[in-house]
């Protein structure tokens, strides 16, 4: 049972410790207020928005919900000015970073009145989150679908690992899913989830049909961590995953990847739904879920025994 006193439903003003992960194609304001409504924390994915459409995403979200709800933001992303921009413009309140170095935007963020987390793969990663002033850390194993850490460190040992250097208030990502994994992350130091895949695959998601009914039908060892000699990256099997793993096999130089990987990839696979030369991003928890749900439904099975 969680506590009556959680500091993740504190520092975020939730009913549940449950977030959503702020997936690229997938978390538009749809999938966001909708787990906001449902006591979780929803997460509008600005990695695959322009400003502008974050822009309009933000306010829809303020139109379908009166709670709270927050940004994802990859640090990576090439117009970060203009998106950092948006969000002190609109007035966000939470906002999860990943995939830089949080030492770069969190005092930002701060002076504008938002409550930062930021994602890591590594303790040491976690350590400097703390000293960069951030709220709360996301610790995500390697289990997680899309863009992952290179260390490959499992949610079990990443976790506990994390909850020793530091104090912060502290999430547990990749491969949560359901009930038992949340309370497992719970038993090792987390005190709330992030969770991803599950809600990918939900009625409310953007990720266009083909691509939720091709997930549902995965099974065990059928995502693959590639791409390592760029960002690497979860992938579903199918006709691209399988060119790259074959040009990988080969030893191809990062620019051979790079080309292969082209432009748009993901936005073909998830969005609209190209099997054949999108870019299918999902976690290995896939594989234990056979049905599309409603956010509602979702909620429902997470939060059992809370």
């Amino acid at each position: 049972m969680i506590m009556k006193t959680n500091r993740v439903c504190d520092l975020f003003g939730i009913k549940y410790p449950i977030v959503q992960g702020g997936m690229a194609w997938c978390s538009g304001w749809r999938l966001a207020s909708a787990v906001s409504n449902a006591g979780g924390l929803g997460l509008l994915g600005a990695g695959s928005m322009h400003p502008d459409v974050l822009r309009e995403h933000i306010r829809r979200s303020k139109e379908a919900t009166g709670k709270p709800f927050g940004v994802n933001v990859p640090l990576m992303y090439p117009q970060i000015d203009l998106l950092m921009r948006v969000l002190a413009e609109e007035q966000v309140n939470i906002v999860f970073t990943s995939a830089g170095n949080p030492k770069t935007w969190t005092p930002y963020l701060k002076d504008h009145g938002m409550k930062v987390a930021h994602v890591v793969s590594s303790s040491r990663f976690a350590a400097k989150c703390e000293e960069a002033g951030v709220d709360a850390v996301v610790a995500e194993g390697f289990e997680a679908g899309g863009h992952n850490g290179r260390e490959e460190t499992t949610t079990l040992c990443l976790v506990p690992a994390v909850r020793r250097a530091t104090s912060l208030p502290l999430l547990a990502a990749g491969g949560i899913g359901t009930a038992g994994a949340r309370r497992a992350a719970e038993a090792l130091g987390a005190e709330g989830v992030q969770v991803g895949t599950r809600f990918a695959l939900t009625k409310e998601s953007s990720a266009h049909e083909n691509f939720k009914q091709w997930c549902l039908n995965l099974g065990e060892g059928d995502t693959r961590l590639l791409l390592k000699k760029l960002t690497p990256a979860r992938l579903a099997k199918g006709a691209f995953a399988n060119a790259v793993e074959a040009a990988e096999g080969r030893g191809a130089s990062p620019d051979e990847l790079r080309g292969l990987l082209g432009k748009g990839r993901a936005r073909r696979g998830i969005f609209e739904g190209d099997l054949d030369e999108g870019e299918l991003e999902i976690g290995q928890v896939v594989s234990l879920f056979g049905e599309v749900l409603s956010v509602r439904e979702v909620m429902d099975e997470l939060t059992a025994g809370l």
